[in-house]
């Protein structure tokens, strides 16, 4: 990939990279919608990543070229600001722009990028490229900036940029992920720690359904205002509640259940999941692998069921894996509504097990199915 890039580098701007670092996609093994309930998460970095080569201009222009797209794009920092006719310039425009905004004089530079993260499979491409532009240039304009403090630059590179409003667990997983680790995330104070992923002979297969549901965005809101209205509701009678994250079940059974069926289900999924992503990292601190996959599948019906998440091609992806031996735990991963389920399998079943979900599931969605083999792996680094 290193001989690669430069070959590329070169032959865009005529000379070779200063740095080239390399920033990963991620996975979250468990811990869905909870983010923005204050609860934690458990993501980690892959070994699919994007790649940005970067050598510093003695001008004020900066000029992008994306390797994957055969595209270019030039500006002035004088003239930083988000473009609206084509997408892949704001991630590294919104993440350099951070360095002005901290009043740090920022040079023209060339960049080049290049990505092996599948876009619009939920493994959060655009983190990746966000985090990637924001080390490179840290490193480049010595500006000692801290990783936390780096991924706080990055979301507000995809907020400010891209007009994504996120969560900060995409790119928290990108810069900070370690081999054979997952991160237990506290969405409310950023504090974390890493847990043992051994997974001996078992790997992540991520079976991409090819949908998106047009819901996902709209239902996204709806559900945010459905927890809000939990919080309200529990809060009345116990002032200390002031996200999922505080609540209880009983709390919920007696001030959201009586009021509202369906506010409660959102409500109970989450404090349920708060609850079972703690209990998943206590099996992985026992290396049972095999407890937190049974967790993964509850997780899957909570988000189905409770939350209404989910869609048809998610559901029968897990329901086809469900009882194989072979598959220690599956769950829709992402904000819902399409995209992936994750898969924890036998290594040595994968290619089975793949000859029988593909033509099963194109036979019964009309729709191809595109398979991920992903391992953990480090995060943001100088390669």
């Amino acid at each position: 990939m290193k001989e690669k890039i430069s070959a590329a580098f070169l032959a865009a701007y005529n000379t070779t990279p200063t740095i080239i670092v390399r920033s990963p996609g991620r996975v979250n093994i468990i811990g869905e919608h909870t983010d923005y309930n204050n609860g934690f998460v458990l993501p980690a970095a892959i070994d699919k990543a994007a790649y940005i080569a970067i050598s510093l201009r003695d001008d004020d222009q900066i000029h992008l070229t994306a390797l994957d797209l055969n595209e270019s794009f030039s500006i002035s920092v004088t003239d930083l600001k988000p473009v609206g006719d084509v997408s892949w310039p704001n991630y590294i425009l919104g993440s350099a722009a951070q360095f002005t905004k901290r009043g740090i004089q920022l040079t023209g530079f060339n960049a080049l990028l290049t990505s092996d993260v599948p876009m619009g499979a939920g493994l959060s491409s655009s983190a990746a490229v966000e985090c990637a532009t924001v080390f490179t240039l840290n490193h480049l304009l010595q500006t000692n900036i801290d990783r936390v403090a780096m991924v706080e630059m990055a979301q507000k590179a995809e907020h400010e940029y891209a007009g994504v409003m996120c969560g900060i667990m995409d790119q928290f997983a990108s810069m900070m992920g370690k081999e054979n680790q997952v991160i237990k995330l506290d969405c409310r104070s950023l504090a974390y720690e890493y847990v043992p992923f051994n997974l001996d002979g078992y790997k992540i297969v991520l079976l991409n359904t090819n949908v998106k549901h047009s819901l996902a965005s709209s239902e996204y809101n709806t559900r945010r205002k459905e927890c809000t209205q939990a919080v309200e509701w529990v809060s009345a009678h116990h002032p200390e509640v002031q996200s999922l994250r505080d609540a209880t079940i009983a709390m919920l059974d007696e001030h959201v259940q009586p009021k509202d069926a369906v506010v409660y289900n959102r409500s109970r999924y989450v404090v349920d999941e708060i609850a079972r992503l703690q209990d998943a990292c206590s099996d992985l601190q026992q290396g049972n692998i095999a407890a937190m996959g049974q967790k993964m599948f509850a997780t899957h019906d909570g988000l189905s069921k409770l939350y209404a998440v989910s869609c048809k091609e998610l559901d029968f992806l897990v329901d086809f894996v469900r009882n194989r031996p072979e598959v220690l735990g599956a769950r829709m991963m992402g904000g819902g509504f399409g995209g992936c389920t994750i898969n924890i399998v036998q290594e040595s079943a994968i290619d089975a097990l793949v000859a029988a979900v593909r033509p099963a599931y194109e036979a019964a969605m009309q729709l191809p199915l595109d398979v991920f083999v992903a391992s953990i792996k480090n995060g943001t680094e100088i390669i």
